[in-house]
């Protein structure tokens, strides 16, 4: 297949071109998307068959960012690309998110989705061009696949909106989304902002959503232009109608009674809707029994289904009992935990997180070395769920990709309303206890719970709240359900999170599984989400009411401080001698950066006798000599007509003999000072061309009574030594034989070169 290319143009002026047939031919699906000149590879490769006995979408979707891209080496000693970062597991799973759904449901072939960088200018963001390359990629393959989609981040600056904004122009954005999107559909949102409104942030949807048209359109015009928009004939199910009719007919009604039972306990209901399902299998014929219970399983699950969103539609019964808009109880308690240096419980229903917080210093900062993202990070926040929190018999492995998904969404919330200029570092942890429904949001409300309690000044509290949605085509109802569960998450057509304070939306994450959800009942999702929040929030105001007053006591406390440029490398030292040195002798942790304003200086210690310490040797250091002022110094050497000092941190004066007494000292042995004693001194001169310094001790000493300073005798009346050359009369030498008189002398000869 020859090359074939598509451009689009961003409203900006800029341009993505999508090209296929060029690399990756042996993949089912392969496209290289360029901006600028970043560039994407993206393919797609499905098995021709699925799995025995799969019945679900085994897709992976990876993304993978080059460091040769940037023209940079990876670290370590490998040299080589590693694990994937956490950016970019987040990055991969913006793309599965929108891609999953759109697959259809009686497809079951495992697929992989890999998306490269291969080029990187720095200045255009990758992330928002991988939804558009993996479904490229789809589009020229005969993979059956119900796109395209697009996928891109839509910033507000100064008012206005930019779709797939420059780095340089995100550090200036108030509100920055990532959307994912059909032509007809929004399928995925994700994003932060500073309190933005309901009406701002379903604004920045529709600006999405028509850039997301133009690039599905482009796509179709490729598929067309490659002949890929006929897809492979595939048969991944067997599936018995008069069973699935018969499973219907036997089990709904029951089912719907559980559904309308609304009972809290989410066991009771698991097994009492497991109980119909198996009572069902246990009725068939024993020689069918093996073969028919997987299809009976997919088509009790089917009714199940139904039932509860029959009955959320129909009668309003919500699994647990609840109306749509009512929040679970909830229960909170701070200071729970003695050791950390801010704890807290956050429990509504049966969805608890206990979380953390850590303050640390400068060196507790988290390196930031990605290929194109390198920096320091000074709030961080962690998401554990343990399988015992929705009791599952299953050992706990490191940290999965959801973990990492909902704690940024956590980190996101906060982060924003985290105070300007705070001097510590700051770790915040959630574990969650126990899990049926919107873990991530409990880890909102603990970690803003838990941050007050550590004493961190927040600028406002933050609380979060998932929405969930049912809807009927056929009769045009809906549903929106305020705190899912996560049965509702499961059977439902959207989860919608929302965080924010009183006065707008910090983060959100929405995944939409239905199609033509108008923005009319996003608006109504909107505004029920925050009459829920603001109900949260006035419980957290309730636990505790403003920020605690004073760190607690094992609380590392920080001094900060400013020095000249200059002075760095004075208090550093060499290879960090004098710095390491400051520390180890004061027990005090000390760092510098320079910054545009010079040195700064952070000084952390458990107590403040370390801090003042660590403070006085390095005020010692930055500070300048001043004349007439007294210091404590220590002899470093011993010489003949006297001795050298060093009167402050690296600065050594000159203690002449005759300043140490009042009295004539005839050698320094008649002193008595040796190196290394410590003594007082006076800095009584300041030498303005040598930068020398002259010292004194006997102008700290009281002038004996009736002592006469000793007078330099002029030069012609001093007494006469052994050695001395005659003189003459009048003060003259004799004249050289010859010569001519002093004053006689002719003009002088010119100078020799």
């Amino acid at each position: 297949m020859n090359p074939i290319k598509k451009t689009i143009e961003l409203p900006d002026g800029r341009q993505i071109t999508i090209e296929t047939g060029k690399l990756a031919k042996q993949a089912d699906g392969a496209v290289e998307v360029r901006m600028g000149n970043t560039m994407l590879l993206a393919t797609v490769v499905t098995a021709k068959d699925a799995g025995e006995g799969v019945d679900f979408m085994p897709l992976q979707v990876e993304y993978k960012e080059k460091f040769s891209a940037a023209g940079r080496f990876p670290g370590g000693f490998l040299k080589r690309e590693g694990r994937a970062s956490d950016y970019e597991i987040l990055t991969a799973r913006l793309v599965d998110r929108v891609l999953r759904p759109l697959f259809p449901d009686n497809y079951h072939a495992d697929t992989f989705v890999n998306i490269t960088l291969y080029s990187a200018d720095g200045v255009d963001a990758p992330d928002c061009l991988a939804g558009l390359a993996a479904s490229a990629a789809l589009a020229v393959s005969d993979i059956p696949f119900n796109g395209p989609i697009s996928e891109v981040r839509v910033a507000r600056i100064d008012g206005k909106f930019v779709i797939d904004p420059t780095f340089e122009q995100l550090q200036k954005a108030d509100m920055e989304l990532m959307v994912g999107a059909t032509y007809d559909n929004i399928m995925m949102v994700e994003g932060e902002m500073d309190e933005a409104s309901e009406a701002e942030l379903l604004a920045a949807l529709r600006a999405a959503h028509d850039a997301i048209k133009v690039q599905c359109k482009a796509q179709l015009e490729l598929a067309e232009a490659v002949g890929s928009t006929v897809k492979r004939e595939y048969c991944h199910e067997v599936n018995d109608e008069a069973l699935r009719a018969d499973v219907h007919e036997k089990c709904y009604a029951r089912a719907y009674e559980v559904a309308k039972a609304g009972c809290a306990d989410k066991h009771w209901r698991q097994d009492s809707f497991d109980a119909i399902c198996n009572e069902y299998i246990e009725s068939l014929p024993e020689e069918e029994r093996d073969a028919k219970t997987p299809l009976v399983k997919r088509y009790y699950h089917d009714v199940e289904k139904e039932a509860v969103r029959r009955c959320i539609l129909d009668e309003g019964i919500r699994l647990d009992g609840r109306k749509t808009t009512e929040i679970r109880p909830i229960w909170c308690e701070i200071d729970y935990l003695p050791g950390p240096h801010g704890s807290a419980v956050f429990t509504r229903g049966e969805t608890q997180s206990l979380s953390t917080v850590t303050l640390g210093t400068k060196l507790d900062e988290k390196i930031l070395d990605d290929v194109l993202n390198q920096g320091r990070e000074r709030f961080l926040l962690h998401y554990n769920f343990p399988p015992f929190s929705t009791g599952e018999a299953k050992a706990q492995r490191g940290v999965g990709r959801r973990e990492i998904g909902h704690g940024n969404l956590a980190h996101r919330a906060l982060k924003r309303m985290f105070p300007d200029d705070f001097p510590y570092v700051c770790r915040v942890v959630s574990d969650i206890l126990e899990s049926n429904g919107s873990s991530s949001m409990a880890t909102v409300c603990a970690g803003t719970l838990a941050l007050l309690d550590a004493g961190v000044k927040m600028k406002k509290p933050v609380s979060g709240i998932a929405m969930g949605l049912i809807t009927d085509t056929e009769s045009s109802k809906y549903a929106i359900l305020s705190d899912i569960l996560g049965d509702e998450d499961h059977l439902g057509d959207m989860d919608f999170k929302v965080t924010g304070t009183r006065d707008g939306i910090t983060a959100t994450q929405m995944d939409i599984k239905c199609d033509g959800l108008s923005y009319e009942i996003l608006e109504k999702a909107l505004l029920q989400a925050r009459d829920g929040r603001l109900h949260i929030l006035d419980i957290i105001e309730q636990t505790i009411p403003a920020p605690r007053e004073d760190y607690k006591p094992h609380v590392p406390r920080i001094v900060t401080m400013l020095i000249p440029k200059e002075l760095i490398g004075a208090v550093i030292g060499p290879g960090g001698k004098i710095i390491q040195g400051i520390q180890e002798e004061s027990g005090a942790t000390v760092s510098i950066d320079e910054i545009e304003e010079g040195g700064y200086i952070e000084v952390a210690g458990t107590n403040k006798a370390s801090i003042d310490k660590a403070l006085a040797m390095i005020n010692a250091i930055v500070e300048l000599p001043e004349e007439g002022k007294v210091y404590d110094g220590t002899v470093r050497s011993i010489m003949d007509f006297g001795a050298f000092v060093e009167f402050m941190p690296h600065r050594d004066g000159l203690l002449h003999i005759s300043e140490i007494a009042w009295e004539r000292l005839d050698d320094m042995e008649a002193s008595g000072l040796k190196e290394g004693d410590k003594v007082q001194v006076k800095l009584i001169e300041i030498d303005k061309k040598t930068g020398k310094y002259r010292l004194s001790m006997r102008a700290l000493l009281p002038k004996p009574e009736g002592y006469v300073e000793p007078q330099r005798a002029p030069r012609g009346e001093r007494p006469r030594r052994e050695g001395d050359r005659p003189r003459r009369e009048g003060g003259d030498l004799p004249r050289r034989e010859g010569g001519a008189p002093r004053g006689d002398r002719g003009p002088r000869g010119p100078k020799k070169d």
